[in-house]
C-alpha cells in the first residue's frame, strides 16, 4: 500500500450495503477508504476481497492488507449505526486476530461518505428518527434553504441558525424555522429588560405654572413621570434649552408640552411644536385642540403641496401652532409673520441623520432661531424661545446637545420588557404567518385586562392593503395616502379595541401612536432603502405600553437573500442581525454640494447678507463659501440678494436638480400640467 499506516491511526467500521466500509483516519485526515467483504471459514468469519476506493474507481488488494491495517492502528471503532448482526460478525472476526474494537455512536451521513464522526449525547442533533453530527446537520440545513423558496442563508442568520442547532440538537424543529415555524423557544432572540432608573419624582403641586395649566395637570398626575421630572429639575420652566432623549411612551412629549402651554397662558409667546410628518401634525393639532382648545386658540401648519399654498387651515395670531417641519420651514421662506414664539418644540429630532430631511430640518432650526432673535432685537417684553428637542434614539446626546446647544436630559428606562423574535419566510408566506401572529395575540389579555393588538410594519402602501385583507381577524390599513377622516376612524377603532392590527408603512412609524402590544415586520425597508437602527428602535418601541400591557413583543419576518431593489448591498437576513445586535447611530447631518447651496440659498432668503451666520452654527458643516459660489453661478443669489428665480427654487423647497428639470421642462413648451405629472413621476422613482 502506498499510505503508510502509523499508530496513531484510527480505522473505523460502518456496514455499506453488503459490504464493510472501512476507514483510515490520522489527525482528523483520512488516509484510506476502501470495502471489505467477509467470507464464513471453519475458524470463522474472514476477509473475503478488500478493495481501495480511489475517486469513483476501486483498487483490489490482498485481503491480508486488512489485517495489516488493523494491526497497525492505534484503536479501532465499530459504527454502531451498523446493524446487530453485522456489528456481531465484525466484532468476531476481529476476536480472531486478538485485535480490541469498540462500537460508537457516529454520524450516518458522515459513515456514508467514508468519514469517522464520533458524536456524543452533547454534540448529536437529532433528525428523521436519528442523530447526525453538527456539521453535517449545518449542511443539511443549508441544502434545506437552497431548494426552499426564501433562497440562501447570509452571514449573521447562518449563524444564529448554527446557534440554534446546539442549542436544541433537533435539525427538524431548526428546519421549521425556514417555512415560518412559530416556535417561541427558537424564534427568540433575546428580551431587552424592563429598566428603571432612580430619580426623585416631582410633585405637581410643586409646581409653578400658570394656574389654569396648574389646576389641570394635577387633576390628571399626582407627581411628573422620571424624564419629566429630570427636565423639571434642570432647568425646563426656567426657559434652559433642552434635548431630552428617553425611549418611546416614557412621557418625553409631555415636557416639552407643558414648557409651551405654561409659557402661552403666561402671555410670553406662541408654542410651535413641531413634527416630521403631515398624519402626527394632525394628531398633536388634535390632541392640544382637545386639551387646550377652551383656553388658547390652536391651529396646524402643514406643507401640503410644494405648488400650492392656501394657508392650510393656519391663524398666525393662535397661540398654539402644530406644524410640520416643511410647513413652517415655508412660512420663513415667504416671510410669514409667526408673531412672537416663546417656546419651540421639535419632535423627532434624529430626523437630522436622514439624507433627505435632515439639511432642511437643520437649516429650519438655525431659520427659527435667527427670527426669534431678530424680533427681540430692542424689546423688553419679549426674550426670545425656549427650545425643547425630542428623540427616543440618539446614538451621540453628548455631542448632539452640545451642537444644539442644548441642556442634555437623557433617561434610559424602559417601561415593559420586549422579547425579540426572528423567523424566517418568502414574502409569500408572510401574511399567513401575520395572521396567526395577529391571532395569537389578539386572543390573549393583559393583566391590566387588555387584549393583545398589534402594529405591522411594511414597506409600501399596496403591500399595507393586502396584508390587512388576507388577516382573519379585523385589521385596517394606515398610510399617508388614506384621508385624514379614514385614519382618524382607524385611530378610533383600534383606541376602543376594535381592532386586532393595523397594517402601516415604515415611512408613517414617526405617526404611529398606537397602544399596540406587539409589533411585527414584514419588511425592514423603508421604501428601497433599508431601516436604519434609529428607526428599527423607534418602530419596535411602538410594542408594549406600561398602562395596557405586561410586556411587548416584537417579530422580524425574515426572507434570506431577499432585496428589494438592485442598488440594496445587503439582503434583508443580514439588515435583521445588524439592526438586532447594532449600535445606535451618531446624528449627524452631512451636506453635499446639492444641500449646502439648498440651505444657503434659503438662509439668503431669511437673513440676506447674515446667512453664513446661519450656517455656521448648524448641526452639519456646511461649505459656505463654495455653496454661495455655486448658487452665484446658477442664478440663485445676486450677492446677498436671491433673484426671483432663486427666490422661487426656494420657496417651493427645489433641489438644484429639480429646478433645472423644470426650467428645461418650461423651454421645451411643457403644458403646467404635464410638468407637474412629470415631476411627480421623477419622485415616485
Amino acid at each position: 500500500m502506498s499510505q503508510q499506516v502509523g499508530r496513531a491511526d484510527t480505522l473505523f467500521l460502518h456496514e455499506t450495503g453488503d459490504d464493510v466500509l472501512v476507514v483510515v483516519e490520522r489527525d482528523g485526515e483520512r488516509v484510506v477508504r476502501a470495502v471489505l467483504e467477509l467470507k464464513e471459514t471453519d475458524a470463522g468469519p474472514r476477509p473475503a476481497k478488500f478493495r481501495i476506493k480511489r475517486g469513483s474507481t476501486e483498487e483490489p488488494r490482498d485481503p491480508s492488507q486488512f489485517v495489516e491495517l488493523a494491526r497497525r492502528a492505534s484503536r479501532i471503532r465499530i459504527s454502531q449505526q451498523t446493524s446487530k448482526p453485522r456489528r456481531d460478525e465484525i466484532q468476531e472476526m476481529l476476536d480472531g486476530y486478538q485485535l480490541e474494537a469498540l462500537v460508537v455512536r457516529t454520524c450516518r451521513y458522515c459513515a456514508s461518505d467514508g468519514r469517522y464522526s464520533p458524536i456524543t449525547e452533547e454534540t448529536a442533533i437529532k433528525t428523521d428518527r436519528e442523530y447526525i453530527c453538527p456539521d453535517c446537520a449545518t449542511r443539511e440545513l443549508e441544502r434545506e434553504l437552497d431548494f426552499s423558496a426564501s433562497g440562501r442563508l447570509t452571514g449573521a442568520a447562518q449563524d444564529r441558525l448554527e446557534e440554534l442547532l446546539l442549542e436544541t440538537r433537533d435539525l427538524d424543529r431548526i428546519s421549521s424555522l425556514l417555512s415560518g415555524g412559530l416556535d417561541p423557544d427558537l424564534t427568540k432572540f433575546d428580551t431587552v429588560s424592563a429598566t428603571t432608573d432612580e430619580v426623585d419624582l416631582v410633585g405637581t403641586s410643586t409646581l409653578d405654572l400658570h394656574p389654569e395649566l396648574q389646576r389641570r395637570v394635577e387633576e390628571r398626575f399626582d407627581t411628573l413621570l422620571p424624564v419629566q421630572s429630570l427636565s423639571a429639575e434642570n432647568g425646563l420652566f426656567e426657559g434652559r434649552d433642552q434635548l431630552v432623549v428617553s425611549a418611546t411612551a416614557t412621557g418625553k412629549t409631555l415636557v416639552g408640552e407643558l414648557a409651551g402651554i405654561d409659557r402661552a397662558l403666561k402671555g410670553k409667546g406662541k408654542l410651535l411644536f413641531l413634527v416630521p410628518l403631515v398624519a402626527l401634525a394632525n394628531q398633536k393639532h388634535e390632541d392640544f385642540e382637545e386639551r387646550y382648545g377652551d383656553v388658547l386658540d390652536v391651529t396646524i401648519r402643514v406643507g401640503a403641496s410644494r405648488i400650492n399654498d392656501d394657508g392650510n387651515r393656519f391663524n398666525p395670531n393662535a397661540d398654539v401652532v402644530v406644524g410640520t417641519y416643511e410647513g413652517i420651514d415655508h412660512a420663513l421662506r415667504t416671510g410669514k409673520d409667526l408673531g412672537d414664539v416663546a417656546t419651540v418644540v421639535i419632535d423627532e429630532v434624529h430626523t437630522l441623520k436622514e439624507e433627505e430631511r435632515g439639511h432642511r430640518l437643520d437649516g429650519l432650526i438655525s431659520r427659527l432661531k435667527y427670527y426669534n432673535e431678530e424680533r427681540a432685537k430692542g424689546r423688553d417684553n419679549y426674550d426670545g424661545a425656549q427650545y425643547v428637542y425630542l428623540s427616543a434614539t440618539v446614538g451621540n446626546p453628548e455631542s448632539l446637545a452640545e451642537r444644539l446647544r442644548a441642556t442634555l436630559i437623557e433617561f434610559e428606562e424602559r417601561p415593559v420588557p420586549i422579547e425579540r423574535h426572528v423567523t424566517f419566510a418568502d414574502g409569500r408566506e408572510k401574511p399567513d404567518i401575520i395572521n396567526k401572529l395577529v391571532r395569537r395575540e389578539f386572543d390573549s389579555k393583559s393583566s391590566k385586562g387588555y387584549r393583545g393588538q398589534t402594529i405591522v410594519f411594511t414597506n409600501s402602501r399596496r403591500r399595507c392593503h393586502e396584508i390587512s385583507r388576507k388577516l382573519e381577524y379585523a385589521a385596517a390599513p394606515y398610510h399617508a395616502g388614506l384621508d385624514y377622516g379614514r385614519r382618524k376612524r382607524v385611530e378610533r377603532q383600534f383606541g376602543e379595541q376594535d381592532l386586532a392590527a393595523v397594517v402601516t408603512t415604515a415611512a408613517l412609524a414617526a405617526g404611529v401612536d398606537f397602544p399596540a402590544s406587539q409589533v411585527i415586520f414584514d419588511s425592514l425597508a423603508m421604501g428601497i432603502e433599508w431601516l436604519s437602527v434609529q428607526e428599527f428602535e423607534q418602530m419596535l418601541g411602538r410594542a408594549g405600553r406600561p398602562d395596557y400591557h405586561d410586556e411587548g413583543k416584537v417579530y422580524l419576518l425574515v426572507e434570506p437573500d431577499c432585496v428589494y431593489h438592485n442598488s440594496m448591498e445587503m439582503t434583508e437576513d443580514e439588515v435583521a442581525f445588524k439592526l438586532l445586535k447594532g449600535e445606535m447611530e451618531d446624528v449627524l447631518t452631512r451636506y453635499d454640494e446639492t444641500a449646502a447651496a439648498e440651505e444657503t440659498l434659503a438662509n439668503v432668503v431669511v437673513a440676506g447678507k447674515h446667512a453664513k451666520r446661519l450656517n455656521d452654527r448648524m448641526v452639519g458643516d456646511v461649505p459656505t463659501k463654495h455653496a454661495v459660489g455655486k448658487l452665484l453661478q446658477w442664478s440663485f443669489i445676486d450677492g446677498f440678494d436671491p433673484t426671483p428665480l432663486g427666490r422661487a427654487v426656494c420657496r417651493h423647497f427645489l433641489s438644484p436638480t429639480d429646478a433645472f428639470r423644470i426650467l428645461d421642462l418650461i423651454r421645451s413648451g411643457t403644458e403646467p400640467y404635464d410638468l407637474v405629472a412629470e415631476m411627480e413621476l421623477q419622485d415616485e422613482f
